[in-house]
């Protein structure tokens, strides 16, 4: 008799310890989830910080190395004999604005460009483009944000 009650008082105990497991691997799955969300949206992160320092990186101001000093590869329209001393790209904002009639957005600007429009951001390196000419004198930027071309 001792035999089945000692076998019934176990297998009670191991029922109650299955249960318990049971209960705790649910916890564990479902913080496992948690985790796995967690990680998707922090690698997301990750990459927009990425995409935006290199956006900043592509608004810092241009410079190189002549004979070790540092010269801006955007000059000053007074400094400059032509829009060529700019580089291509630069050239091409220049030629898309010129060819408005009228200021034209960043936003227009940056559909010529075939870039999208549609997705926050990523008008902001062209920004800082047309903002860098503006301050050199090669476009006028006016207080209503738009751009026109210098005469």
């Amino acid at each position: 008799m001792r035999e089945r009650q000692w076998i019934t008082a176990r297998r009670a105990e191991l029922d109650d310890l299955a249960e318990q497991l049971t209960k705790q691997l649910q916890e564990v799955q479902v913080e496992r989830d948690e985790l796995a969300i967690a990680e998707r949206v922090l690698n997301r992160l990750a990459e927009q910080a990425q995409a935006d320092a290199e956006a900043a990186a592509s608004a810092a101001p241009v410079s190189a190395r002549v004979a070790g000093r540092a010269v801006l590869l955007i000059p000053h329209r007074s400094d400059a004999a032509d829009e060529g001393a700019l580089p291509g790209d630069y050239r091409k904002i220049l030629a898309i604005v010129r060819e408005a009639d009228v200021p034209v957005q960043v936003r227009a600007v940056g559909e010529r460009l075939g870039l999208d429009t549609e997705v926050r951001g990523r008008l902001e390196p062209l920004r800082a483009k047309m903002t860098k000419l503006a301050d050199r004198g090669w476009l006028h930027k006016r207080p209503d944000g738009r751009f026109a071309a210098r005469p």
